[in-house]
């Protein structure tokens, strides 16, 4: 969606207020012998307290409140009896929906002591992420976005998972545009001032081929290496956007 009125605005920041709460509460309580289903409630008890619901499951089903995603798993992860271990990376990806108002942010998180391409690779997506906000700027291609995501991880030694993109938000989960984290120069359209999209680097350092598992919705790395997933939710103007998802 564009933003036009203050109105908009103030009800996608509570909204995006309601996504960095949540990721808070639920890094808060990652640990070793943690399960996925123990973050996904403490998801959905903190919609429930703000009168929220999740995009998810309401848009798609989904099996739980948020996706939440272990190493080798790059997104749509479903929160079950996992227990969390020392040295995994576990992905939370968050989106509610409140007062019809939806964000979307995700954030991998390293239980305990990780190794050193843990490490690494949570370092390039940070590098990732911040890059790509910067390219998101009013009348500006949106390749721009995309080629940034794919020369800063080309950079660092990583790749971007070309079938996993970013995606416009605001009154639905996905809307138009499709944000993509490599370069795809026939997406020379502007950025509109007041463009609402969920920006989000996939990356992995080793082979981006992808699996689907049986489940229907886990996508994973296809070799088994870890994947780091990290995402804001922005309005894009004239400098630096607005960031709707970042903790105040």
């Amino acid at each position: 969606m564009i933003v036009t009125t203050p109105e908009e605005l103030e009800g996608l920041r509570r909204a995006g207020a309601l996504v960095a709460e949540t990721i808070d509460r639920m890094r808060d309580a990652v640990r070793p012998g943690v399960t996925t289903a123990d973050l996904d409630l403490i998801a959905a008890r903190t919609f429930h307290e703000y009168g929220a619901l999740s995009a998810p499951m309401e848009t798609y089903s989904f099996p739980g409140s948020t996706c939440i995603s272990v190493n080798e798993e790059v997104v749509h992860g479903i929160p079950g009896g996992r227990k969390l271990k020392e040295g995994d990376l576990v992905t939370l990806d968050v989106t509610p929906e409140l007062d019809g108002w939806l964000a979307d942010a995700a954030v991998t998180v390293p239980v305990g002591e990780v190794s050193p391409e843990a490490r690494r690779l949570l370092d390039v997506a940070d590098a990732c992420l911040a890059a790509a906000l910067g390219a998101a700027r009013a009348g500006m291609p949106l390749r721009n976005i995309g080629r940034t995501v794919q020369e800063t991880a080309a950079a660092l030694g990583a790749t971007p998972f070309e079938e996993l993109c970013g995606h416009g938000i605001g009154r639905e989960l996905h809307e138009d545009p499709t944000v993509p984290n490599v370069d795809v120069p026939s997406l020379k359209a502007p950025l509109a001032d007041g463009l609402v999209i969920a920006v989000e680097p996939m990356l992995t350092l080793g082979n981006p081929r992808l699996i689907e598992r049986g489940d229907g919705w886990t996508i994973a790395t296809a070799d088994g290496r870890l994947s780091v997933h990290v995402e804001h939710t922005i309005v894009v103007q004239d400098g630096e956007p607005i960031i709707l998802t970042q903790k105040a």
